[in-house]
Order: C-alpha cells, then sequence, then structure tokens
C-alpha cells in the first residue's frame, strides 16, 4: 500500500546551532533510512504546503504567532535553554505545520493508505502561546483541530519518550480529540508532566490518557498497553483519524532517555496504530530521535508499518517486563478491563 512521505528542503533550514541534539543531520538519517529499506514504489514523496494563518489560530493565538515570526527574524536565538532558532525556523515550522494538513487532503483524495510527515522542527511540546522543547509550533496538533473542526473525531497516538505536554493542554478541554501519551516518567525526565491521574478536564475528561514508564521499560509493556488501553478507548471513543506523534527516542540507544525500545517495537506499535482506523486515515508525524542510527532504522520500520509490511531493520521485539504495572493501573483507571 502505498505511504505518502511528506518532506521539504527548507526543514533543514531550521538550524539550532552546533553540538544542539535536534539537529539537521536528523533529517538527512530519516531520508536514508527509509532508503535503505527499499519500499520502493510504494513510497510517495510529496511536498507539503505551508499553515494557512487560519490553521494556526484554531491552535495558535494571533499575538504568539506575530511573536513568534518577529522573534526568529530579529537575529536572536534562544527562546530557552532548550530552544533555539535560526532565520530559517519560521518558514520551517510553517512547513512542519501544514505537512499534516496537507496529507489530510491528500489522503481524502485517495492518493493513498497513510502518510508520514518528515518534519523539522517537532512539535509536541509546543502549548497554544509558547515554543519549548526544541518545539515551535505544535505540528500534530494544528492537523488535529483541522479535522475536528471539519467534523471528525481524531485520536492522536504520542509514543515519543518525552510527554507531549504541548498537545495535552491544548486538547486538556476537547472531546473531539483523544490523547493517549506513552512516555518515560520521573522527577528528572523532561517536562515532568503526564502522571497517570492527568485525564481531561470539563467536556474533555477522559479523553486525555497517559501511560507514565518507567526508566528501562520495553517493548512487551508498550504492546501491553496498545492491546489493553489504547485499542479499547480508541475502539469506544469512535476515531475517525489516528494521527502518531512518532519521537524514536525510547529506543534504547538514544541519548536522552532511558527506554528499551528496538526499531521491532516501532514496528509492532505503528502497525497497531494503523489498525485502529480505516485505511487512509494515519498520519504520523516525526516528534524526537536522538541517535541518527536508531533513528534511521526505527522510522524505517515505522513507514514500512504504515504500508502494511513488517520491517525490522535493525532488533526484533523487546521485553523485560519492566512497566505492566503501569498498563495494570491505566486500565483499572479508565476501566477499561
Amino acid at each position: 500500500m502505498a505511504v505518502l512521505f511528506e518532506t521539504h528542503a527548507a526543514y533543514l533550514d531550521h538550524d539550532p546551532g552546533a553540538q544542539h541534539p535536534e539537529h539537521p543531520e536528523r533529517l538527512r538519517a530519516v531520508r536514508a533510512g527509509v532508503d535503505a529499506a527499499g519500499l520502493g514504489d510504494d513510497l510517495v514523496t510529496v511536498t507539503p504546503r505551508p499553515a494557512t494563518r487560519e490553521e494556526l489560530e484554531r491552535v495558535h493565538p494571533a499575538v504568539f504567532l506575530d511573536e513568534l515570526e518577529s522573534f526568529c527574524s530579529s537575529g536572536m536565538r534562544a527562546i530557552d535553554p532548550d530552544t533555539r532558532v535560526s532565520d530559517g525556523s519560521w518558514n520551517a515550522a510553517l512547513l512542519a505545520a501544514g505537512a499534516g494538513v496537507d496529507a489530510a487532503e491528500r489522503l481524502r483524495n485517495g492518493e493513498a493508505s497513510a502518510a508520514f510527515c518528515a518534519v523539522r522542527p517537532p512539535g509536541h511540546h509546543a502549548t497554544a502561546s509558547r515554543a519549548m522543547g526544541f518545539c515551535l509550533l505544535n505540528n500534530v496538533a494544528v492537523t488535529a483541530a483541522t479535522l475536528a473542526a471539519q467534523g471528525d473525531k481524531v485520536v492522536i497516538v504520542d509514543y515519543d519518550a518525552h510527554h507531549g505536554n504541548g498537545t495535552q493542554a491544548i486538547f486538556w478541554l476537547d472531546p473531539r480529540v483523544l490523547y493517549v501519551s506513552l512516555h518515560e516518567y520521573g522527577r528528572l525526565v523532561y517536562p515532568g508532566t503526564g502522571a497517570i491521574d492527568e485525564i481531561g478536564w470539563g467536556e474533555g475528561v477522559g479523553t486525555t490518557i497517559n501511560l507514565p514508564f518507567p526508566p528501562g521499560t520495553s517493548g512487551d509493556a508498550y504492546r501491553a498497553a496498545f492491546d489493553r488501553v489504547v485499542a479499547p478507548a480508541v475502539a469506544s471513543f469512535g476515531a475517525d483519524w489516528m494521527l502518531v506523534s512518532a519521537g524514536f527516542d525510547a529506543h534504547r540507544d538514544d541519548p536522552l532517555t532511558d527506554l528499551g525500545l528496538s526499531a521491532g517495537d516501532y514496528a509492532d506499535l505503528t502497525a497497531r496504530c494503523a489498525a485502529m482506523v480505516p485505511a487512509g486515515r494515519t498520519i504520523a508525524f516525526l516528534e524526537g530521535g536522538y541517535d541518527l542510527i536508531a533513528l534511521g532504522v526505527s522510522v524505517a520500520a515505522c513507514v514500512a508499518a504504515l504500508g502494511g509490511e513488517h520491517l525490522v531493520p535493525e532488533a526484533p521485539s523487546t521485553g523485560t517486563g519492566r512497566g505492566l504495572e503501569v498498563v495494570e493501573a491505566a486500565t483499572t483507571l479508565h476501566s477499561l478491563g
């Protein structure tokens, strides 16, 4: 089955500076990994368009957008100790935020069965009014809000090792979007949000699900979480679209985290995501992943899974037994067992 691969050369122009973990070589590693997978004609590379102002303002206030654009062009570089910009960052951010919306339009037109947005900068830490955690605009949230405005129900599954605090905050009160995050959790783990009892508020109660895993958690706990928590929640919610915040920093070789996934695990998790909604309704967005070799093979496994193929370019599924108690607690909390 064909998979759209949305990417743009302008993403390389976002340069946070020497030694920054989220550097342009990440995107080159992604492309190399996908090319090495030999997906051939099943991979359709397309060029995204920038997000429109209307699409952005469904998530981000106008004053924030104006200030961020001005900051990127001002010559100043550090938004905070983690988040830096360059002259090309604003254009890259607009194209990153527009990629998912473009992919959704193409999928509606029947161009492919799924899409992978190989974008920079990443987005899931960006709140409505704050750029943070390497992220400028919240790419997955812009797409989710656009689809929700069209009357669709949207699920976001975030398997980046870091909790997507921005995405959670944006949809905290919104019953149209189900947000599910599987992430490393602990006193020193960025950004410090994503406790198991964070479940939404008001009309959005129950549409936030967090699985905060301890260091050392590997694929068996993730698969159990998908089978016992994520899949039943998505089925109950009745999602029309699956959006995946596809961060690959839960890989066992990643330098910023202490989880234990392999490329084989990412193949399993992505296949499970795609199976929860009809064909042509799954879009994955590149988030984290900072070991270049691990990033390349993990993205290749993810993209192949979106196309219905099981590709394990690096290591098979993993299992240590760590984190299964979190799955049990989440199952009970959300009354899924």
